[in-house]
Order: structure tokens, then sequence, then C-alpha cells
């Protein structure tokens, strides 16, 4: 088989890049063995405020403007729906969390995305004595629903491959050997899997391990999301994310009861009804220091 392209891993980078060699008539085939889950794992939330600290994410309105119309094409391509449009809303710890939400409402950056009000939950099942601030253009994409749905689309037309990519067996050359495919590039879109990629696992990743539960609680009703010191992201049915803790020590995709403990604890201060857990999740997000992507072409490799 020859092909422009191998893809090596389907989560949302491995996506976006398909799109693209779509959109230039470029042949390729996709590797990806479904271990590294973090795409599917995550609770899938846009959101373009860091809302910790009430800044801007990093080129936060034009990563807004791209992203939405790409998932709405997404939409109509796969016919699925996968954008869910809801605010995000953040608890107030204190009236100064009120007043740093107004400080930060006034900034040319933040205005656009910040309600510059405060707002109290209608909902009595959560807690929110000094009221909420709400963050406008933002929702949640349903990543595992869009992986599979990718998945499947791929393989309808013999463009994907649930397998493992062997290192070993790829032959280097102007033209790339893979076993019975020839190529002319390689993309690797592995998430934190390219720790185990012999070219590309000296550039600075470092993986941060999150868990999620997914909770049942049919008294809360809750249609939107909540942030406080955890997420609280309504996915239908009674059924709710709960999200996430941050371990950039533990590299592997395991639950753990002591991170079950930390969000149920977390939970149990902003939420007071009845709740039973169904699922409890693991991933590692492939985190770099300074939250921007890794995106280049090896040293010496040119079509790596």
């Amino acid at each position: 088989m020859q092909v422009d392209y191998i893809v090596v891993g389907l989560g949302l980078a491995g996506i976006a890049f398909c799109e693209q060699l779509e959109k230039h008539n470029k042949s390729f085939i996709v590797f990806d063995s479904g271990l590294n889950v973090s795409s599917t794992v995550a609770g899938g939330v846009y959101n373009p405020v860091i809302l910790k600290r009430f800044t801007a994410s990093w080129d936060a309105l034009n990563q807004i403007q791209t992203a939405l119309p790409f998932y709405t094409q997404l939409e109509n391509k796969l016919k699925v729906k996968l954008d869910y449009k809801t605010p995000v809303f953040r608890i107030f710890a204190s009236v100064e969390e009120q007043n740093l939400w107004f400080e930060a409402a006034d900034r040319p950056v933040l205005s656009h995305f910040l309600i510059p009000e405060v707002k109290y939950p209608g909902n009595t099942h959560i807690t929110a004595p000094f009221g909420m601030g709400e963050v406008a253009h933002t929702g949640r994409i349903d990543t595992a629903l869009l992986i599979e749905r990718y998945k499947s689309y791929l393989a309808q037309k013999s463009q994907f491959i649930e397998s493992d990519f062997e290192y070993e067996s790829l032959e280097m050359g102007a033209q790339l050997k893979y076993k019975s495919i020839s190529a002319k590039s390689i993309i690797f879109s592995e998430g934190f899997g390219q720790k185990m990629n012999p070219w590309f696992n000296h550039l600075p990743l470092t993986g941060n391990k999150g868990e999620l539960l997914t909770i049942k609680a049919p008294e809360l009703k809750l249609d939107h999301i909540v942030k406080s010191s955890v997420f609280i992201i309504p996915l239908g049915d009674d059924l709710f994310r709960v999200g996430a803790t941050y371990n950039p020590n533990d590299k592997d995709t395991n639950p753990t009861p002591e991170a079950k403990k930390e969000l149920t604890d977390k939970l149990n201060k902003i939420l007071n009804c009845p709740y039973e857990i169904v699922e409890h999740e693991a991933g590692v997000r492939p985190t770099v220091n300074d939250r921007k992507p890794l995106v280049g072409v090896h040293s010496q490799f040119k079509n790596l």
C-alpha cells in the first residue's frame, strides 16, 4: 500500500490532522491501539478562562473562533451531535473572589467571556453562599463519541488499523516503509504515548494524570456546568461528570481510591443531594509546562 501519510494516534489532534489531509486530498492510514485514552476520558469542556486565577487562556478568542466551526463541521460530516453549548458557572469562595471577578471582567481580553454580575443558583442542591460568575462561549464536546464515530468513518474506508505502531518496524529513508505500507511522511499524534516514541521522547512532555467520576443524581436537575474545586458537567439522563484530579507523578491509567476520595470530598462541599457513582476513569494528559502544543518536524528525519 502506498499513502502520503501514516498517522499514529487518533485523539483530538489526530482527528484534526486527518481532517486537514482530507481537505487537501492526501491519502493516509491511521494506527491507534485505543490505549492512550486522555481524549476519550476527558470531560470535554471548552472554556477560554483559567477559572482558578480569572485569566484568559493563551490565544483564547482565536482558539474558540477556530474550534467551534471545526466541531460543527464534524457534526455535519459524522451526522451526530457533539457540541453541547452551555455556560460555565464559577462558584465564589468569598466576597474577595466576587471583587476579583468584576476586576477581571473589565479587562479587554476577558470582557468577551465574563458576565459582570454575581448570580445565585436557582438550584437548591448547589451550595454557593457567595454566588457564582458566569462564563460565556463555553460548552462540552462529547469527545468519546467523536473518537468512536471517527474511527468508524475511517474504518469504512479501510483507513484505520486498530493496533500499536511498532517503531522498530519502520524503515527510514526518503520513502518510509512500515511493513506493507510505504508513506512519504508520518505524523505522531500519540498524546502521552509520545514518551515511548524513540524519535520524539526527548521533548518536554511532562504528563499529568487526571481522574474523573460519572455520577447519577436524579434530584440534581442541573443543565449547566458548575466549577468550584471540581467541575460538575451534565451529560443527560441524570448523569454528571465530576473532575478532575491532577497528579504529575503517577503515569498509569488505573483509577485510584485516593483520587476517588479527593473528588467525592470536594463534590460533597458543593452538592447536597443523593448521588451514586457509576464510573471512575483515569487518563494521562499530554501536558507541557507552558501549556502550549508541541508541533514540528524531527531535526534529522524531516518526514517525521
